[in-house]
């Protein structure tokens, strides 16, 4: 987990390079992305399942968490074009805290004054993080958000799903789905002359190797958090999230040369300190109601 959460970044700087240095919109990088997650999936699962073991007993609820993934990463391309990595993957952080509130509106779990009072504190810092980031970019900066709540309905959905099918076909549906929504989004892109959504196969070799590489970082790092998931409990695991805020900063330095200012370093403590407690309060609850089955592990987002 602590490896995924360390490589993971690297998606969002390959993309980040390729739109800002290459020409490549991100609407080509999320199409990419999803289109080697599902050719990876699908042939990992015939190797070890055969044909019949692409089959999968959920299909639109699987496609539909594809479309959900789809758009959080175009969504988040989009924001790394124009913000700095740590930034954006910061705000998305709010992610957890989102998932409480939903949970509590459409799933009717409790949530008690301790988690009430982390997510008003996450948002706090979110928005401590977002408020130097409109000033400068816009509307985009609300991107990473966007990304956040669109991941939260899709683990949401991964609650239910998870029982019926295995994980790997799962991705496989999350490839597929995400290869549909950011292949419209080209479609839009082309007729409308939208420049983050533009079409069109770089010339070079080094974006062509860029993008195959995302991708494969991609299929790898979620393959880990799936194997990781197998031997440990989810509210072990969760915490270990809050390292790809390390890694994207070091990349954002090294590649970028973006690093967090004072201000914004405050609000990143908020955000993970906040997700922490709602982590914490998650794992007594469960403790107290064994049955009830864990939820998937958050983090590595829809990229």
């Amino acid at each position: 987990m602590a490896a995924a959460m360390l490589i993971l970044p690297l998606i969002d700087s390959g993309g980040k390079w390729l739109s800002t240095e290459e020409g490549v919109s991100p609407g080509q990088v999320a199409f990419f992305r999803f289109s080697m997650q599902f050719v990876v999936m699908a042939v990992v699962i015939v190797t070890l399942r055969g044909p019949g073991g692409l089959r999968p007993k959920r299909l639109f609820s699987n496609f539909f968490r594809g479309l959900l993934i789809g758009a959080a990463s175009l969504f988040f391309f989009i924001a790394v074009k124009y913000m700095p990595l740590a930034d954006a993957i910061a705000v998305f952080f709010v992610e957890p805290l989102i998932l409480t509130l939903l949970s509590g509106i459409f799933l009717g779990e409790p949530i008690g004054w301790r988690r009430w009072a982390a997510v008003v504190s996450g948002f706090a810092g979110a928005i401590i993080v977002i408020q130097p980031s409109y000033e400068l970019f816009g509307p985009v900066s609300l991107l990473p958000l966007a990304t956040a709540v669109l991941f939260s309905i899709y683990m949401m959905l991964n609650r239910s799903l998870s029982t019926h099918d295995s994980p790997l076909v799962m991705q496989l549906l999350a490839g597929a789905g995400g290869m549909l929504i950011s292949g419209l989004a080209l479609l839009a892109g082309a007729m409308l002359s939208i420049r983050d959504l533009a079409p069109g196969i770089p010339l070079s070799p080094f974006p062509i190797i860029l993008l195959i590489g995302v991708g494969a970082v991609a299929a790898g790092g979620h393959m880990m958090v799936t194997t990781a998931s197998r031997h440990a409990r989810a509210s072990v695991l969760a915490p270990f999230q809050y390292l790809e805020i390390v890694s994207a900063t070091a990349v954002g330095l090294i590649v970028f040369n973006d690093f967090p200012s004072a201000l914004k370093w405050l609000g990143i403590a908020i955000i993970i300190g906040s997700g922490l407690i709602v982590l914490w309060r998650e794992s007594r609850l469960a403790e107290k109601v064994p049955q009830m089955p864990e939820p998937a592990v958050r983090g590595a987002k829809g990229r």
